[in-house]
């Protein structure tokens, strides 16, 4: 009765992959949660190798290791104790973002030139749907020439037929746009308290930013920083090797810092990602000390907060919070700082994290229309 109604059943077939491809899947996803420490990641694997014989007596851990370095994965670097260290690599970093893109844009497809594209219509390479007549400077590939020839057919008829400027037409296109984002990744040690990793997913999220628009949008420009006591920018490559510290949370520092590096873009359309999961509990003083206090949403603080929130707004800067935390007050103050920025605020688990961010550069993107 299933063969009538119309259904095949045929047996699943797993995609093929070679041992090296299948070890270096859980390699991949071990040295992004070890923050790029080789060493604990293998311990990790062989610890794992024992509990589900990841290898064969024909594909040892030894070779995969040794393949690791054949591929440029792996190099091997003399530390001042004269034995060697093994390191991963700029290839490998490429890889854990693409594969952290992958992961979590992987229902999205590139685009193809990685421009932004805006409701206005102007110079640029995605149809509208519409034409218009020919004006100077419009490219020659944009111009229809089944609608031009039509032109002149009817303006000059077919016994005198020439083709003039005044019958041309192009097929319009979107104006393109470029972005410039900021992304702030909160590395509090709270990030990794009551024994939940939220540093690795958050990590993840920036690498896959990164690899998303350095592939798919390279007219835009991605910076990253990272804030706990204080602010400071890393590399783009740095992003798997990231790790929390014994930090309070800075958000005004951060903040400061990001609006800074955006005041001396000169895109139009620029935007502040925050991921983070704790209150702002440190602030830094005229004086150069760090005044910190954990005990609730301090006063003083806060208000910082707000006023930094208002100031980007000023700048025509949103500004989108992930919020990694359930609290009814530090929700609350997240309203509040969203309220005086006139952003966005998303309270997520991890699990979604990848998706919202995703979704909310996709909004963001669009031209500002004055």
């Amino acid at each position: 009765m299933m063969l009538k109604s119309g259904y095949i059943f045929t047996p699943y077939s797993a995609p093929e992959q070679s041992n090296f491809e299948r070890l270096f899947d859980i390699f991949s996803e071990l040295i992004t949660h070890t923050s790029g420490d080789v060493d604990e990641a293998l311990d990790w694997m062989n610890v794992l190798d024992k509990e589900y014989s990841l290898t064969t007596d024909d594909y040892t851990m030894d070779d995969f290791i040794e393949d690791l370095k054949k591929k440029g994965y792996l190099r091997e670097e003399i530390v001042p104790d004269g034995k060697g260290q093994l390191s991963i690599t700029a290839k490998t970093e490429r890889v854990l973002r693409k594969n952290a893109m992958e992961q979590i844009f992987g229902n999205i497809r590139k685009s193809g030139q990685g421009n932004h594209k805006s409701k206005k219509s102007g110079q640029g390479d995605e149809a509208t749907g519409e034409f218009r007549d020919f004006q100077f400077g419009d490219s020659i590939e944009h111009i229809s020439m089944t609608e031009s020839l039509k032109n002149a057919q009817i303006n000059h008829g077919m016994g005198d037929f020439r083709l003039t400027e005044q019958d041309l037409v192009v097929e319009d296109t979107h104006h393109k746009s470029q972005m410039s984002t900021v992304l702030m990744i909160d590395i509090s040690h709270s990030m990794i308290l009551y024994g939940e990793d939220r540093i690795t997913p958050a990590k993840k999220v920036a690498m896959a930013l990164a690899e998303l628009i350095t592939t798919s949008y390279p007219k835009d420009t991605l910076d990253v920083i990272v804030f706990g006591n204080d602010a400071w920018p890393i590399k783009i490559k740095d992003l798997p090797y990231l790790n929390v510290g014994p930090y309070h949370t800075n958000t005004v520092a951060g903040l400061e810092l990001a609006m800074d590096i955006l005041r001396r873009k000169r895109n139009t359309n620029k935007q502040i990602f925050m991921i983070t999961d704790g209150k702002p509990s440190c602030l830094r003083m005229p004086d150069g000390q760090c005044y910190k206090n954990s005990n609730g949403l301090d006063e003083m603080i806060v208000e910082k907060c707000y006023n930094m929130a208002a100031q980007a707004r000023k700048m025509h800067i949103p500004i989108t919070t992930f919020m990694i935390a359930q609290d009814p007050y530090l929700q609350q103050f997240i309203e509040e700082f969203t309220k005086s920025n006139k952003g966005k605020a998303f309270y997520t688990g991890l699990k979604g994290l990848g998706e919202m961010i995703f979704h909310d550069y996709e909004s963001n993107r669009k031209k500002r229309i004055n």
